[in-house]
């Protein structure tokens, strides 16, 4: 069965999550760095794609607390035709507050600093992607 795939994007740091292939669960990936580089963003996201059979993106898409569109959100409104003409859909997902929730839940697993970074983005992308798959179960 084909996966769904979770990101985080950053300017900097991309978070990834997968799913299993029943489409059940989430896994944090990895955290690729792309330092403002959407060409390496897109080859490494596509990299995974072949590599994992995924056939739907869930990008989060960082509103602001008041519901409004932020400068991050109209970026990933740029890169989502791109991501398309890999061959796969693209679903946006409201990602307020996981930032907020991978750091709170590092901070309750002990986390050093020198691993949040690596950790944050991978976790919140699992947040994205989780949240995406329930949304599914209540369908």
């Amino acid at each position: 069965m084909k996966r769904i795939l979770g990101i985080d994007y950053g300017d900097v740091r991309v978070g990834v999550a997968i799913s299993d292939p029943l489409g059940i669960t989430a896994q944090g990936l990895q955290t690729i760095v792309i330092n403002s580089s959407d060409k390496k963003f897109i080859l490494q996201i596509k990299d995974i794609i072949n590599k994992y059979d995924v056939d739907t993106i869930v990008i989060g898409y960082p509103k602001n607390m008041d519901g409004t569109i932020s400068k991050k959100a109209e970026k990933i409104d740029k890169l989502i035709p791109i991501l398309e003409k890999l061959g796969v859909n693209v679903i946006t997902w409201d990602e307020r507050l996981t930032t907020v929730a991978a750091y709170k839940t590092m901070r309750e697993l002990n986390i050093s600093q020198k691993n949040k970074n690596q950790v944050a983005d991978k976790l919140a992308a699992q947040y994205i992607l989780e949240g995406y798959l329930e949304s599914l179960k209540n369908i």
